[in-house]
C-alpha cells in the first residue's frame, strides 16, 4: 500500500545526510506515463518557502513527472542561495530521468531559516534516482517524515483503477493547508483541468478542514499525479469521491498523529444559515487555546464552547444555542442543559456538536487538544 501502488509510477526513499540521526530524508516519486497530467495546491501563507516558490510555477502548464522532497530543512528563509539550492536540485532530478527541470516540483520539510548542504542534497539526488522502485512507496513515505511518529499512506482502489497517497505532518496543523507535504499519485485518466477541480473539491472538506494548532506553514503543498496507464477514465464526480476518500484518510492519520496530543476531537456546527457560518463557528472552538486545554483536562466547559461561537459574525440568536460532548447535551438554549458529569471524555475520540438554529447547512472541523507535551514538543523541535 504505497504510491506506487496505481500502474505507472516508481519511487524512493534514502538517507543522504540532512538528518543527523542517519533516518531516511529524502524521497522521489516519479510518473512514467503514458500521461503526465497534474495539479497542486499550496499553503496560503503569504510568506513561501523557496520550494513553494518553485514549484508554484512548474504546475501552471498541468504538467508534473516527479515530485522530490527533504526532510531535514524546509529551505524557508534562505535568500537566493536557498532558491538555488532547490533549482539545482530539480536540474539534478531532471537530468538523471532525462526531463526538463520545469516539470519538477520540489518539496522540503523541517526547520525554517536553516540552509539545506547542496552538495549534499545533490548526491542524495542521485542516490535516490538509483533506488527508484516499483516498490519503492514506502521508503518515499518514511524519507519525509520530521516529527511524524509513523509515516501515513492510503490506497483507494476501484475497477481497473487506483488513487494512493502519502503525507507528512505532525505539527503547524491549519488550514490551507494544514502543514504538511502530500503526493498522491492514480493511474487513472483525467485530465489536468479536471484534476485540478476535484483536487479542490476534495482538499476543501479534508486539509482545509483540519485545525491542529492554528499555525498555517511556509511548505504546505499537494500535489497529484496522473499516468492514465488504466486506460480508463472514470466519472468526474467519481474520480472526486475517491479523491476526497484519500485526502480524507490522509488527513485523519496527520490529526492522530498531531504533536503531544491526547484527544481527536471532531466539532461539527449544524443547522447553520451557510456552510461558510458552519465553519466559521467550528473553526472558531477549534482554535480556542481554553476549551483545547479543558478538553486535555477531560473537563466538558461548554462555556468555552458558547464564548467561542461568540467570537464569529454567523447568524445565530445567542439566547439559543445547544451544544453537545459526546452525545449528551450538556447546553440547552444557551443555558444548562443534561449533567456534564455524565459525559466520559477519558477517551481518545471527542466530539462536539453545536445547534445554531439558523438554517440547514453544517460542517466539521476537526481539532486535537492541548497538552504539556505539545509544548514540550515545540520548545524543542529538532528535524
Amino acid at each position: 500500500m504505497s504510491v506506487t501502488t496505481p500502474a505507472g509510477f516508481v519511487a524512493a526513499g534514502v538517507h543522504c545526510g540532512l538528518k543527523a540521526t542517519g533516518n531516511p530524508d529524502l524521497a522521489l516519486v516519479v510518473n512514467q506515463g503514458p500521461r503526465f497530467d497534474s495539479a497542486s495546491v499550496f499553503t496560503a501563507n503569504r510568506c513561501k518557502a523557496n520550494p513553494v516558490l518553485w514549484s508554484e510555477q512548474v504546475v501552471k502548464d498541468g504538467v508534473v513527472k516527479a515530485v522530490v522532497l527533504n526532510s531535514g530543512g524546509a529551505n524557508c528563509y534562505t535568500g537566493a542561495e536557498g532558491f538555488q539550492t532547490t533549482h539545482e536540485v530539480a536540474e539534478r532530478v531532471a537530468s538523471n530521468l532525462g526531463i526538463g527541470a520545469v516539470d519538477v516540483v520540489v518539496c522540503s520539510t523541517g526547520l525554517i531559516g536553516l540552509r539545506n548542504d547542496r552538495p549534499t542534497l545533490l548526491a542524495g539526488v542521485d542516490a535516490v534516482h538509483a533506488a527508484l522502485s516499483a516498490d519503492g512507496g514506502d521508503d518515499a513515505a518514511h524519507a519525509i517524515m520530521t516529527t511524524d511518529s509513523v509515516s501515513k499512506q492510503v490506497v483507494v482502489e476501484r475497477t481497473g483503477w487506483s488513487i494512493a497517497g502519502m503525507a507528512k505532518g505532525a505539527g503547524m496543523l491549519a488550514p490551507q493547508l494544514a502543514t504538511m507535504l502530500v503526493v498522491i499519485t492514480t493511474d487513472a485518466e483525467m485530465p489536468a483541468e479536471e484534476l485540478d477541480a476535484a483536487l479542490r473539491a476534495a482538499t476543501r472538506v479534508s486539509f482545509d478542514r483540519l485545525d491542529s494548532d492554528g499555525c498555517m506553514s511556509t511548505n504546505d503543498t499537494v500535489t497529484v499525479m496522473a499516468s492514465g496507464a488504466s486506460g480508463i477514465t472514470p466519472d468526474a464526480a467519481e474520480f472526486t469521491a475517491a479523491l476526497t476518500e484519500v485526502c480524507s484518510s490522509l488527513a485523519m492519520q496527520l490529526l492522530a498523529d498531531a504533536e503531544g496530543a491526547d484527544h481527536e476531537i471532531a466539532i461539527t456546527t449544524v443547522n447553520a444559515a451557510t456552510e461558510d457560518d458552519a465553519v466559521a463557528v467550528s473553526r472558531s472552538v477549534a482554535r480556542s487555546n481554553l476549551f483545547k486545554a479543558a478538553i486535555f483536562g477531560n473537563d466538558p466547559n461548554w462555556g468555552r464552547v458558547l464564548a467561542s461561537i461568540g467570537t464569529t459574525d454567523a447568524a445565530f440568536d445567542p439566547a439559543d444555542l445547544d451544544v453537545a460532548m459526546n452525545d449528551v447535551w450538556v447546553c440547552r438554549s444557551s443555558g444548562l442543559g443534561e449533567d456534564p458529569a455524565t459525559i466520559d471524555l477519558e477517551p481518545r475520540q471527542v466530539t462536539v456538536t453545536i445547534d445554531l438554529k439558523a438554517g440547514a447547512a453544517e460542517a466539521t472541523v476537526w481539532t486535537n487538544d492541548l497538552t504539556h507535551a505539545y509544548v514540550h514538543e515545540n520548545s524543542a523541535y529538532s528535524s
